[in-house]
């Protein structure tokens, strides 16, 4: 399989979206398991996920929007 396709993947199950048309669970494992390439691919992909989530965390915390600016009041 493609490398684009498996990336495309792994971004859609790192959303929590379905995996796309054509790219089962199994598909993108076995891929993962024989390309190094795809697999640093996700490991960087998940830790911005995971650094973007903490600053929305931050940016709650202290009372700011995503852009910085004070949160408007729900």
């Amino acid at each position: 399989m493609v490398c684009s396709r498996i990336r495309t993947a792994v971004s859609a199950r790192l959303d929590g979206e379905r995996l796309p048309p054509g790219v089962t669970a199994g598909q993108l494992a076995a891929h993962l398991k024989g390309c190094a390439a795809c697999r640093l691919w996700e490991v960087r992909a998940r830790q911005l996920t995971e650094y973007i989530e903490r600053l929305g965390e931050s940016d709650t915390a202290l009372g700011t929007d995503a852009g910085g600016r004070p949160a408007q009041p729900s």
